[in-house]
């Protein structure tokens, strides 16, 4: 009797295995189905890249091969006059605006938001998670044009009053931005805090260090590639932003003497000037070009990226 429930028992496994075993046209037409989609969306995404890249490259190299501007004159003259005889096309006060913008940003939201984001983890979790988090979502929703208007209708009229300036300076770009990258640097810290095993803590505790020592010396030190990420995503923000960034600087070409300067930026530039140019003047090849150099700096910034991310998998 045993060996007839056991005979039944290995029939029924086998005739399991052979299903399971057994060529499933439909599976086998699902699989290639799927796969041929995510590979056409994959390649369908390197082609859009790769199209953007090769439209804005051709269309800014166009200044050096075409109309025969010189790359170092174009990257390191401070003088900008595409109308004028001779036509100069000097970029540096906007590069420098840009960078000077996107650097005092990140001094002023960097510290903040890694400080809210161990705030919210470390300090108060419970209140963090329900209050501080939903704000912050909220503030990463709100459009650029809005930051850009308060700072317009706010910011300028303040500084002019306190300072006796024009008001609209490099102060109330980096300002505005400042506010406006500080969800993205809040929102990733706090990730990569929260990503620190407690494991860490409580080892760290035990031996008695006290909890400001355990933040400062194990948790930061461990999410540390994470914060980093999450100013370089910041800064990447900071870097391309146009309207917010156009309504509040001045837009001059002449280079800042302080703080308190009206300035430009590549953004601001080409957003003001594209539309009152002629397709391949070069003129409106330059723009491009400063265009091409925005493009540049966010491949940049996705290198940085990239390597801070590989640091913390190593890690």
């Amino acid at each position: 009797m045993n060996h007839r429930i056991e005979g039944a028992k290995t029939k029924g496994q086998s005739l399991i295995a052979r299903k399971m075993l057994t060529y499933n046209k439909r599976q086998f037409t699902e699989n290639i189905t799927g796969r041929t989609i995510a590979l056409v969306c994959a390649a369908l995404l390197v082609v859009v890249v790769l199209s953007i890249t090769y439209f804005i490259a051709s269309k800014g190299l166009s200044t050096f091969f075409v109309n025969g501007v010189s790359i170092s004159e174009f990257l390191t003259q401070v003088k900008w006059d595409p109308e004028g005889e001779p036509s100069v096309y000097g970029v540096f006060p906007f590069i420098l605006g840009s960078f000077l913008v996107t650097a005092l940003a990140a001094l002023i939201a960097a510290p903040l938001g890694i400080g809210a984001a161990i705030f919210m983890t470390e300090i108060f979790p419970g209140f963090g998670k329900k209050v501080l988090k939903p704000v912050i979502e909220l503030l990463v929703g709100i459009p650029s044009v809005v930051y850009g208007y308060v700072g317009l209708t706010l910011l300028v009229p303040f500084i002019r009053e306190q300072f006796d300036v024009l008001g609209f300076s490099l102060l109330a770009g980096g300002l505005v931005l400042a506010l406006m990258i500080l969800p993205t640097i809040t929102s990733v810290a706090t990730d990569a805090i929260e990503a620190v095993p407690q494991d860490l803590r409580n080892a760290s505790l035990a031996l008695g260090a006290t909890r400001w020592q355990t933040i400062w010396n194990v948790v930061l030190h461990s999410s540390l590639p994470g914060c980093l990420t999450a100013i370089v995503l910041g800064m990447a923000r900071a870097f391309g932003e146009a309207l917010a960034v156009q309504m509040v600087i001045g837009n001059t070409t002449k280079l800042p003497g302080s703080l308190l300067d009206p300035i430009s930026t590549l953004t601001s530039g080409i957003t003001l000037n594209m539309g009152n140019t002629i397709q391949g003047t070069p003129y409106n090849n330059a723009l491009w070009s400063m265009a091409l150099l925005l493009l540049a700096m966010s491949f940049i910034f996705i290198m940085v990226l990239r390597i801070l991310g590989r640091k913390r998998m190593v890690k």
